[in-house]
């Protein structure tokens, strides 16, 4: 640990890959010691401490922030999804304990954050800290300017609830557009679109929050600088 005491809940997060709050979690359910002895909340440990999660030991360790440009056919996963590769074949050894922060579907392509500080990745996908990610999209025809209107105006009701999306459109063509979402529901913009009856081709992301690809190909990944 850098300081000589810290709290028990930011010390698991840092250094086991979960948020505060799945730390408190993991405390309140008794499988946290703290030098042998079951922790509390709010506790704290020092330097020389020996803290065990479920019996493992949880070390000091760099924290690491790496951005991949996923190439399309990947699933963000850890496990093989039938005959798709997963991102984690793109990476060295000493990345594989990495976790993806939020995700990309196999047909989509683009910036994916990957680190084990759990608290980053809280802070990159919960919707309170309201992220914006940016992507391009190409769909199957141009979209109608009613329809435009009512993404971006008022927004689509899906099953999950309402989706409201930022849209600039990218040349003279309705088919391809710039778009904004704060939002990380699973395959949302694709959802948004096929509920008013267009099918998304493309859909790359570029930024997400002070992130972006700057140059990446495909494939390629490099170690960032956590942005404030």
């Amino acid at each position: 640990m850098q300081n000589s005491e810290t709290r028990l809940n930011k010390f698991i997060a840092t250094n086991y890959g979960v948020s505060r709050r799945e730390a408190d979690d993991l405390i309140a359910s008794g499988v946290v010691l703290v030098n042998g002895e079951v922790a509390s909340i709010g506790a704290r440990v020092k330097a020389d401490d020996t803290v065990t999660v479920s019996g493992h030991d949880i070390l000091t360790q760099d924290l690491i922030y790496l951005a991949l440009h996923k190439p399309i056919g990947y699933v963000c996963s850890r496990k093989a999804q039938g005959d798709a590769p997963t991102i984690y074949e793109l990476l060295p050894k000493k990345y594989q304990n990495l976790k993806s922060v939020g995700r990309l579907d196999k047909d989509s392509s683009g910036l994916i954050l990957l680190t084990n500080d759990g608290d980053f990745a809280f802070q990159m996908t919960h919707p309170k800290f309201a992220k914006i990610k940016n992507y391009t999209v190409e769909l199957d025809r141009e979209l109608a300017p009613l329809h435009q209107q009512m993404i971006s105006d008022f927004g689509v009701q899906l099953p999950d609830g309402n989706s409201k999306l930022g849209l600039v459109r990218v040349g003279e063509s309705r088919k391809k557009w710039d778009v904004t979402i704060s939002e990380g529901r699973n395959r949302q913009i694709r959802r948004t679109f096929e509920a008013l009856g267009y099918k998304v081709i493309t859909l790359h992301r570029y930024k997400f929050g002070a992130y972006e690809l700057s140059g990446l190909q495909a494939g390629e990944f490099t170690e960032v600088r956590k942005a404030n």
